[in-house]
């Protein structure tokens, strides 16, 4: 915890720092420039845009594709296809990172699988753009989706569910008077890992696109570039939208369901 905190503040410090842009040497003079050019330049705000809305639509799709798989889980599957289940949730947790976004790599390639599937039908490629990003993000992030919500189904009793149709409560009504509120801090919950790991995340728009987010354009300059203040200034802003996140979750009771 000490390390962590202390590495995040020396974050915070080193984004007021300046860079000599004739010697290329940090000058330990504090001042608002780098937040300055971060606000004033467009391209800045299109990529806190973009990366803020990609992690957005990853949390969404990932939440429709993960509830009915954790509802069936919880509520409808036998302990034998329940724990089989749970396995096959968790099994892609186990294989590495990098292989998994070269995988989607050669999928999302112009003589990849998916083109070869799509072509028939007229649909336009993907290609190495926000749709790719998007897909590859909502695979890799989908288990830590499921494992939430399927914790939270799993609390709810089944008694309430059957008073509801004894009530004439329809299926429809009771998902939505009854289950989906009671798991919605289950969702919330998941969507924190969702949106968090898809704001911070570098690699994956690195290798299946090219468009930039805010991990990529931090890397650049940390290496690149050599711009650490810059970087620095630029890191700040997935802490604070994800400082408010976290503010807004803890509302919504997403904190119990971790």
């Amino acid at each position: 915890m000490v390390a962590y905190l202390g590495s995040l503040a020396v974050l915070f410090v080193a984004a007021f720092w300046q860079l000599d842009t004739f010697t290329g040497q940090i000058v330990h003079e504090y001042s608002f420039s780098n937040f300055q050019t971060l606000w004033e330049n467009d391209v800045y705000r299109q990529i806190v845009l973009r990366t803020v809305g990609i992690a957005a639509a990853v949390t969404v799709t990932d939440a429709i594709i993960a509830f009915p798989i954790a509802f069936y889980m919880a509520k409808v599957a036998s302990p034998r296809a329940r724990a089989a289940l749970a396995v096959a949730v968790l099994m892609p947790l186990w294989a590495s990172y990098l292989v998994k976004v070269y995988a989607w790599r050669t999928i999302l390639a112009e003589d990849g699988i998916l083109n070869w599937l799509l072509d028939p039908f007229g649909i336009s490629r993907p290609g190495k753009g926000v749709i790719a990003t998007w897909l590859v993000f909502s695979y890799l992030w989908l288990p830590y989706m499921i494992l939430p919500i399927y914790a939270g189904l799993e609390r709810i009793p089944n008694s309430l569910v059957d008073a509801s149709g004894d009530l004439g409560g329809r299926p429809g009504m009771t998902f939505r008077r009854v289950i989906l509120p009671l798991a919605f801090p289950a969702v919330v919950a998941g969507s924190i890992f969702t949106f968090s790991l898809t704001l911070g995340d570098y690699i994956t728009p690195q290798l299946v696109s090219s468009k930039q987010f805010i991990g990529n354009v931090v890397y650049a300059n940390v290496g690149v570039a050599n711009n650490l203040p810059l970087a620095a200034a630029f890191a700040t802003v997935p802490v604070v939208v994800m400082v408010l996140y976290l503010l807004v979750a803890r509302r919504l009771g997403a904190f119990e369901q971790l």
